[in-house]
């Protein structure tokens, strides 16, 4: 990985009956990390975390920055102090045990996300290649089981990745992110505004088998402003208001929701994300960051 170099693993969830949702992200060198900005970008696996987040009723986070010393690396396997994600069986086994900040409640559990397949898809976000998307399993079933009351249960799930070499506030203004379960798969939708002028407009459909074919969705409509009053718009069918039904994940510079809307004649639930770099890249919010995110120095895990 290069010296500035990033990696994250996405993870989400949705359960059968639209009540909750998780999400599971695994950072190398991670991009919302204020340390890994306060060190120049440097030894980005020294700047390690396993984020969670539960949504719905019970609803907690986690995400405490680790050291290179509490985090172990193999083909199969992601480990930062006692939580990991490995590839295992054919699915993807997650084991947690975290933290949540500012309960101070521990999350402990595990997931097991199956996908129907896996697919060869890489997709480019920007001319060079700075910045690559993976989406591994587009249609994926995913089984939770939290340590706490009514967090046992199962639904769709997803599970991608992206790999870069530069700062994402370096590249991109801003950028949304959808997917959205449908009949024959699922679909996904990533439009960014790059710092160069240029758009990323990229939308694709994925059989319950991993194939893939672009997919030119309907133009974006608005869906409200966030607490924070970011400014979101979603994919819709003309005519169609598409709605928050969640919020998964609500801060100054990024939303994550569990969002409705209608696609090429199907209404469907799905999670959304609104990402805005130019917030980010204010020097004001890395000291909160840093209230939400501790970072452990032991190198005890």
């Amino acid at each position: 990985m290069a010296p500035d170099g990033y990696a994250w693993w996405y993870v989400d969830g949705i359960s059968d009956d639209g009540l909750r949702a998780i999400t599971v992200i695994g950072f190398i060198g991670s991009v919302f990390s204020p340390y890994y900005g306060w060190a120049g970008r440097k030894r980005p696996h020294d700047h390690c975390s396993i984020n969670v987040v539960l949504c719905g009723r019970g609803g907690r986070w986690a995400m405490t920055e680790r050291g290179i010393d509490a985090v172990v690396q193999t083909a199969d396997r992601f480990q930062v102090g006692p939580s990991a994600l490995e590839w295992r069986d054919d699915a993807l086994n997650i084991e947690l045990d975290e933290v949540a900040v500012p309960h101070l409640t521990r999350l402990k559990g595990r997931i097991v996300l199956r996908p129907l397949a896996v697919t060869a898809i890489e997709a480019r976000l920007d001319p060079d290649g700075a910045h690559v998307w993976r989406p591994f399993a587009p249609v994926a079933r995913i089984d939770v089981e939290i340590d706490r009351p009514g967090w046992r249960w199962s639904g769709h799930g997803y599970f991608d990745a992206n790999f870069g070499t530069r700062a994402l506030e370096a590249d991109f203004r801003n950028w949304t992110w959808a997917r959205m379960p449908v009949e024959d798969g699922a679909m996904t939708v990533y439009d960014a505004m790059r710092r160069d002028g240029s758009r990323l407009e990229l939308g694709l459909r994925f059989d319950r088998e991993g194939r893939a074919e672009p997919h030119q969705a309907p133009a974006a409509a608005p869906l409200g402003r966030t607490f924070w009053a970011l400014k979101r718009g979603m994919r819709a069918d003309a005519g169609y208001r598409p709605r928050q039904e969640m919020a998964m994940l609500d801060v100054p510079f990024y939303s994550r929701s569990m969002v409705r809307t209608r696609i090429d004649g199907e209404e469907t639930v799905g999670v959304h994300e609104h990402l805005d770099l130019d917030r980010f890249a204010s020097p004001l919010l890395k000291p909160l960051l840093a209230f939400r995110m501790p970072r452990r120095t032991s190198r005890k895990i």
